[in-house]
């Protein structure tokens, strides 16, 4: 699931996804792609809930992207962000189940676990790889078979209290599209935060809801400056959809 680039940029310590101009767009697209995969576990008899696979994904994202391997000047992933971000942000969600979980957790990556009281999600994010460059274990696995669901309706959650990020109440997603474009949603407002912010979200283990946004209330929320995701189209649905709204409280945004 690829969520193309972002209107907003980020940091000036990485690099940015927005292009300002055609040229710019065209120089950023000339230069080597890079995915970031995430594999949710989703095993026959026990998968886990929706709204729960949903939301460790973008903690997943978020996760990553404050690990010291992936800031730190000599981490061990340093590199491969740049390169990713030196692209389209691109994430692709595969799904595995028993054997294919245990290869897939042999690999490095970071493992986030849910927070349902019963069969919580796991989802693993690995370092960036090349588009035509995935390790073995992980380019075997399945893109397909992600139609997760919820067993009740999530918890209505109040705007200012948790940061919350809203799906297109017109979109009809998979949740391996919808994880893709929350983990966006979550890196775009991950940029948009200063240091102090991110290490308050970071040492509170990241909270956060997933929540498909009341359809009265998504055009305002689209027009309203928050961190804003538009798909590439390259899966599933039109190019240039908006599909989610990162909508932080004050403590944060």
């Amino acid at each position: 699931m690829e969520p193309d680039s972002d209107p907003f940029a980020p940091p000036t310590e990485v690099a940015a996804v927005a292009a300002a101009s055609p040229a710019e767009a065209a120089a950023r697209d000339a230069n080597p792609q890079y995915v970031l995969p995430l594999v949710v576990r989703i095993e026959r008899t026990t998968p886990p809930q929706r709204t729960d696979a949903l939301e460790t994904a973008a903690r997943a994202v978020l996760t990553f992207l404050s690990d010291p391997r992936s800031t730190e000047p000599d981490g061990a992933w340093t590199a491969l962000v740049h390169a990713w971000t030196d692209g389209r942000i691109r994430k692709v969600v595969r799904r595995a189940r028993g054997a294919e979980w245990t290869r897939a957790e042999a690999l490095p990556g970071i493992t986030v676990t849910g927070t349902a009281a019963t069969d919580p999600a796991r989802v693993r994010v690995f370092p960036p790889v090349p588009l035509d460059g995935w390790p073995k274990d992980l380019a075997r696995l399945q893109v397909s078979g992600t139609d997760l669901t919820d067993a009740e309706p999530p918890a209505p959650v109040t705007s200012g209290t948790i940061p919350i990020l809203w799906l297109n109440p017109e979109l009809d997603m998979t949740a391996g599209k919808a994880m893709a474009q929350v983990g966006h949603a979550a890196q775009i407002a991950w940029w948009q935060l200063t240091d102090a912010q991110r290490k308050a979200w970071s040492d509170a283990d990241f909270p956060l809801a997933v929540r498909t946004a009341p359809r009265e209330a998504w055009p305002a929320l689209v027009g309203s400056g928050r961190p804003l995701v538009r798909d590439a189209g390259f899966t599933e649905i039109a190019p240039g959809s908006c599909t989610a709204v990162a909508d932080l409280p004050p403590v944060l945004g």
